[in-house]
């Protein structure tokens, strides 16, 4: 599991686009505004630099400063910057609502998931009511995962055309650690699976025992596909095919015009939650 930009000999300019990200990624539901010191601690940043940088920030019209709290909000043109070119379904929020519904219907964490590269990117978190233990800080935004070693990493490795696939897969496991080295194969075939299917149901990776349940965006362009995907721990007796179904019932209904063949997908509704 990696942060974008933490390879070796990174570039001061790369180092401060890293940084700016990393502000930017912080304000969330649980975080609405934020002092110098809440990200030094975050990010482990000296505190006269992050100062520096949040003040020009707000000279850029990025950030919102509180002359009486001292603390930091993203402006409007912060929340805009890039969405006039975005799919509709981003452009126009209703991603964004439909997260929200999602998350607060069933409590569970939600993420969007992109790819970059090799890699599968956490591009939005949203915590769940219910804790998930993992081996570090634990989900966020900006996350990345090689795409072999995410179930939602082979759901979006499905999108790749299959005359480049297999030679993509080859590379991944040529460039994995000794650990994660994995069967070619077998990795195809299971690519291929969601390939057909559109969802995924497996282990989510970046450090943690979770699982998730995830499923493709429709209509997204061709090399920037999206994933939507419920993440929970293995004991909190979900069904994932209730998940699926939560899932694919609500891009249905945010779909513009609707999709048909996803209304009827979830015509017959499941618990999401087996009996205790």
């Amino acid at each position: 599991m990696a942060m974008i930009g933490t390879g070796r000999g990174e570039s001061n300019k790369a180092k401060i686009a890293r940084r700016v990200i990393e502000v930017l990624e912080f304000f969330d539901e649980a975080h609405p505004r934020a002092t110098v010191m809440d990200i030094v601690r975050r990010f482990n940043r000296p505190q006269s630099s992050t100062s520096e940088l949040l003040s020009s920030l707000v000279d850029l019209g990025l950030l919102y400063k509180d002359p009486y709290s001292r603390s930091y909000t993203p402006t409007p043109r912060a929340a805009m910057l890039g969405a006039s070119v975005q799919p509709d379904l981003v452009r126009d929020g209703r991603l964004t609502g439909l997260i929200d519904r999602l998350t607060s219907q069933t409590g569970l964490a939600i993420a969007l998931f992109g790819m970059v590269g090799l890699n599968v990117q956490i591009f939005n978190w949203r915590p769940g009511t219910r804790p998930i233990r993992t081996a570090g800080a634990g989900f966020s935004g900006g996350q990345l995962e090689r795409l072999s070693d995410s179930a939602v990493g082979w759901l979006l490795l499905s999108t790749i055309d299959p005359s480049r696939r297999d030679g993509t897969i080859r590379r991944l496991n040529a460039e994995a650690a000794p650990e994660r080295k994995f069967v070619p194969a077998a990795l195809a075939a299971q690519s291929q699976q969601c390939r057909e299917t559109g969802h995924v149901t497996g282990a989510a990776g970046f450090g943690s025992i979770a699982d998730i349940c995830a499923v493709l965006l429709p209509d997204q362009p061709a090399g920037q596909p999206l994933a939507l995907g419920f993440v929970y721990e293995p004991g909190d007796q979900i069904q994932p095919d209730a998940l699926r179904r939560t899932l694919l019932d609500a891009i249905a209904r945010n779909a513009e015009p609707a999709v048909p063949m996803l209304v009827q997908a979830v015509a017959e509704a499941q618990p999401l939650f087996c009996a205790a």
